[in-house]
């Protein structure tokens, strides 16, 4: 990853602006940007071009609901490798499609994962898929009072 050098030279308040802009609505149109941050449309895309560049803007994506999907819930899953299962486990968890998001960690667990599942029945099914390999511990997601926010820029 580059790290921006000099950040008062390569990384300024109309790019903050234009980050924090793009993370409430990336469908939001290179002209509008461009007036909302006082640049002009190609001024405007050459900064958002120099972030993609450094690896600040990764991809454009969206934000959905997957309850009218048919996932009713969520569940935060912290798993524990058993002995000598550690690059299985890793495997299972990649193949498995309701995990969305997971993180290597340090401490007690090797992983906690974000899962989206349509019962409690369906993650017993999911969950066994890492049965005799590893340990699991599993809270259900009541609701996010806090969801995708950047951190200070």
């Amino acid at each position: 990853m580059k790290i921006l050098r000099s950040a008062k030279l390569l990384f300024d308040d109309i790019d903050r602006r234009l980050i924090s802009r793009l993370h409430d609505d990336s469908r939001t149109s290179i002209r509008t940007l461009a007036a909302e941050v006082g640049l002009s449309a190609p001024s405007c895309s050459e900064r958002l071009k120099r972030l993609e560049d450094h690896g600040v803007i990764r991809r454009f994506t969206i934000d959905f609901d997957a309850a009218p999907l048919g996932y009713a819930i969520q569940a935060i899953v912290r798993v524990k490798s058993l002995t000598g299962q550690f690059t299985l486990v890793e495997k299972l968890i990649k193949e498995i499609p309701e995990c969305v998001t997971c993180f290597k960690v340090t401490g007690d667990d090797d992983f906690v994962c974000h899962f989206y599942l349509r019962s409690v029945d369906h993650l017993d099914e999911v969950l066994k898929r890492l049965h005799g390999k590893a340990d699991t511990h599993t809270s259900i997601v009541k609701t996010a009072p806090l969801d995708r926010r950047l951190p200070p820029l």
